[in-house]
């Protein structure tokens, strides 16, 4: 299968978001049936992206340490149900009084609202602000987070609330159980007889390897600088650096439930227990369904009439999207030096691709092209008013030009249909609304307010 669309759709999103590089694999059945490198691994030297790229895979690492729970749990070593507190005595964080267990911080449903020391470790690292947390490992967490309990919203259970340190703690429960520093436990038993030889949490390891990308941080004004990986402080919670070709057996694990050809790496309860969806994610719009969160994994139940599981990660200077449809057995996985593109949408886009289905046709590549087709030069009757209409990631921006610059306004989308699109502009007293008439031959009109304006070309 060539998977022509999808190339064009990955080479297009790196285009237009200056991603410098991006791998990427499909896998079916066992068998990884694509794979590729777009653009660079490292752009001063020149070096091509390949699927060997190592990146840092982000938050994908949490399905780890969920799967490292549930092998202990197995193992009679732990209990989902067991108090944070059981195995780590100096967590004493009660959110309106109440336990938080072990399956709290796997679901992100502690009742804590995010703490984002990983957000801030991460933008002190790679310089993007100088706010700083010396978190280098679990101890460090349990210390940041000895208030957490003013930070509480909800009781234990209630609601999703994504929170890193709940991951990075969750290693220190591996370590404590099992006897075995976190790194080694994944690797003594999750990455080694899976036959994951070139995924590392060690820099030594990954500088010496001899396809590993520059991770890259991606400034507003579209620049590309080299930086740095995070390498310490995410650990559990987003430290793993891979490549796509190492994680298709790690798919295909996760597609067969457990099992792989060396024999059961989980039980299939506990496979199935990971994967089935223990909260309500809080998002809205999403066209398949209201995603849900299991144990390290997220579920969107309506994806093409499938359900969709998987993860995503980004730690700043890379970015990665793991899918995988099970009734298909069919899965992907997207890795990027920097933070371009939407990644969950390039997944959606391959996995789409590979059932057959045409990419066009979804809903966000629909929603793209729609707002692509308003963009342009406007002008009203014999050219007295102009307008420009421009694209900026998800919305559609309104300019006005003049010899003292440029006023702005954002248009936020109500409908778009083939003929007639319509928006409206916040404003504080009244919402105006702006209509995108287009024609069977390519003519657009703006009306907005008592305008009317036609598009004469494209932007200057």
């Amino acid at each position: 299968m060539a998977f022509e669309r999808l190339e064009s759709y990955i080479f297009e999103k790196m285009s237009a978001s200056k991603q410098p590089g991006l791998s990427a694999a499909i896998v079916r059945e066992s068998e990884v049936i694509w794979a590729r490198g777009f653009g660079f691994r490292d752009l001063a030297g020149g070096l091509p992206a390949t699927p060997h790229t190592l990146y840092g895979i982000g938050s994908v690492t949490k399905s780890f340490t969920a799967m490292a729970i549930m092998q202990l749990a197995e193992a009679d070593k732990l209990s989902l149900d067991d108090p944070v507190s059981q195995h780590l005595p100096r967590f004493t964080v009660q959110p309106f009084g109440e336990t938080i267990r072990l399956w709290h911080l796997l679901t992100h449903t502690s009742g804590i609202a995010a703490l984002a020391s990983s957000e801030s470790l991460i933008d002190g690292l790679v310089g993007a602000r100088e706010h700083w947390l010396p978190m280098a490992d679990a101890d460090d967490v349990l210390t940041f987070m000895q208030e957490a309990e003013t930070w509480a919203l909800t009781r234990p259970g209630e609601r999703w609330f994504y929170l890193n340190e709940g991951y990075l703690l969750l290693g220190r429960v591996v370590e404590v159980v099992s006897g075995e520093p976190f790194e080694t436990y994944v690797h003594n038993h999750i990455l080694g007889p899976l036959g994951m030889r070139r995924t590392f949490f060690q820099r030594a390891d990954v500088e010496a390897d001899p396809d590993a990308a520059t991770p890259y941080l991606l400034t507003p004004d579209g620049g590309r600088r080299a930086s740095l990986h995070p390498y310490r402080g995410l650990a559990a919670a987003g430290g793993l650096i891979s490549n796509v070709l190492d994680m298709a057996p790690y798919i295909t694990m996760l597609l067969d439930e457990g099992a792989t050809s060396i024999g059961r790496l989980l039980s299939a309860d506990s496979a199935r227990t990971m994967q089935t969806p223990r909260t309500t994610m809080p998002l809205q719009g999403n066209p398949f369904g209201d995603s849900g969160y299991g144990l390290g994994l997220m579920s969107t139940p309506d994806f093409l009439g499938r359900e969709l599981i998987g993860h995503g990660g980004s730690v700043g200077t890379s970015t990665a999207q793991m899918s995988y449809i099970p009734s298909e057995g069919l899965g992907i996985m997207l890795l990027a030096n920097g933070s371009g593109p939407m990644m969950a949408l390039l997944a959606m886009a391959g996995l789409a691709e590979a059932l057959g289905e045409d990419v066009e046709t979804l809903p966000f590549v629909r929603y793209e092209a729609r707002l692509d087709e308003l963009t342009g030069a406007y002008r009203g009757y014999k050219d007295t008013i102009r307008y420009h209409v421009r694209r900026v990631g998800e919305f559609l921006h309104l300019e006005e030009p003049s010899n003292y610059g440029t006023r702005t306004t954002i248009l936020v989308v109500e409908d778009l249909g083939e003929s007639r699109r319509l928006f409206y502009t916040p404003r504080l007293e009244q919402r105006l609304p702006v209509e995108f008439r287009v024609g069977e031959d390519g003519r657009v009109d703006l009306v907005i307010e008592r305008y009317l304006l036609r598009r004469v070309g494209p932007l200057p």
